[in-house]
């Protein structure tokens, strides 16, 4: 959420910010007005309880003094004053209440080049990297491949789990953990530090990293717990340095996290989001990276040119878009996209799909978490916090399924993939 102080001193940067966004610019005098409100409130609360300390002395001295009369006159006051006490603390509360929820609405400052845009469709692409490839053999997509090359098990997982569910079998299980094994080496070597988080957070903690009303048809609660399951290990590492304050020498802190990943994934059931694609549980190796403010955009340049290395290596062809305002949501002030290219998608005709988000957060999640960190002049300021996806399991596989097949229904491994695929060069089908 943004800094109340921040709101009160900068109305219309936010109010211009938040049309771009297509949200509602009077909201933010709406809180101006709660939050005057509420400061008003809380002077004549304070004066009051002073009030009441000034009336329990002179009750205090006037039984020393004997002065029975005087002493029962001032404990009606009290008793008085105690009731308005009690009356205003009701409404100080509902106003702090009612004007911090307003500002969780209120979306991140937007960078000024995130463009305009109703939706996803209209995403700006910025760049393509990668070859297409050309198949001159009927295409299969990555079901067919999948179950074929005794991969993946859908109809089990859909009676024992549910739709969207899956078994990985074999090779699949191999590429799975490979391709976490290879993102996790790569940013070792960039000297980011693992980190395996709990797999539920409370909800204090998950909503310092979300809104939960905006994701409430995506993350599942667990019964009659105060427990979330994550959606992505960005929940519990932006929670990780909750309630802390860092020494500048600290910074930056980069993490790798690496978690399995539970979504409730409702809507989109063609063909194109079935299999494992849309799936409600996954694996992924997450980058986290908390900075100073004047360093954010410069680490989240680092941040996407990690990603984009990821999937060159890995010779899949993809495209970069930049996220536009009717897409984005209310945490990010700048976010990129990697689609790659799955030839299966789109009737088989190829389409480019998301599957890395690079998001810039700026200090919209470390107030809500209130971290921040010591700068050398003695003040404290909250930290920038971004984050990145480095891969997941089940999208990448169907990029490498669906690019790497061949007209002998076998597909190839990606030699980058090799060593950790103990040995396997091609995944054939199996002999019964």
């Amino acid at each position: 959420m943004l800094d109340i102080n921040f709101i009160r001193e900068n109305p219309e940067i936010i109010q211009n910010s938040e049309q771009r966004r297509n949200h509602n610019p009077q909201n933010i005098n709406k809180i101006l007005q709660l939050d005057l409100d509420w400061r008003k409130t809380l002077k004549s609360l304070e004066e009051l309880k002073h009030h009441r300390n000034v009336v329990s002395e002179e009750i205090n001295n006037a039984k020393k003094a004997k002065n029975e009369p005087l002493a029962n006159q001032k404990i009606k006051e009290m008793r008085l004053v105690v009731n308005d006490i009690n009356a205003k603390e009701t409404i100080v509360a509902q106003l702090l209440d009612q004007r911090n929820a307003l500002i969780k609405t209120v979306g991140n400052i937007l960078h000024d080049s995130v463009p305009q845009g109703r939706d996803d469709t209209e995403n700006k692409e910025l760049k393509k990297c990668g070859k297409i490839p050309q198949f001159n053999f009927p295409l299969k997509d990555h079901i067919e491949l999948g179950l074929e090359l005794d991969l993946i098990d859908l109809d089990t997982a859909s009676q024992n789990s549910g739709a969207r569910f899956y078994y990985l079998k074999n090779e699949g299980v191999l590429l799975s953990q490979a391709l976490q094994r290879f993102a996790i080496d790569r940013l070792l070597k960039k000297r980011y530090t693992l980190i395996q988080p709990p797999f539920m957070l409370n909800r204090a903690s998950l909503e310092g990293g979300i809104n939960l009303s905006e994701f409430k048809d995506t993350i599942y609660k667990i019964e009659e717990e105060d427990l979330y399951l994550i959606g992505t290990s960005e929940h519990p590492l932006v929670a990780l340095k909750k309630n802390e304050v860092l020494n500048e020498k600290e910074l930056p802190l980069k993490f790798c996290g690496i978690s399995a990943c539970f979504r409730k994934e409702l809507g989109s059931h063609g063909r194109d989001d079935k299999g494992i694609f849309r799936v409600h549980q996954f694996n992924k190796i997450e980058q986290i990276v908390y900075c100073k403010p004047e360093d954010s955009y410069k680490y989240f340049n680092e941040m996407q040119k990690n990603s984009e290395e990821l999937f060159q290596e890995l010779e899949l062809p993809f495209r970069v878009v930049q996220i536009c305002t009717g897409d984005l949501g209310n945490k990010q002030a700048l976010q990129y996209d990697i689609e790659a290219w799955m030839p299966g998608q789109n009737n088989k005709n190829g389409q480019y799909r998301e599957v890395t988000s690079c998001s810039n957060c700026t200090n919209y999640q470390s107030i809500t978490m209130n971290t921040k960190f010591l700068k050398k002049d003695g003040t404290k300021e909250y930290v920038h916090i971004l984050n990145n996806t480095a891969l997941t399991d089940t999208r990448p596989i169907i990029a490498i399924l669906e690019n790497f097949q061949t007209k002998n229904g076998t597909v190839k491994i990606p030699p980058v993939l090799w060593s950790y695929m103990n040995g396997i060069k091609e995944i054939k089908k199996k002999k019964k």
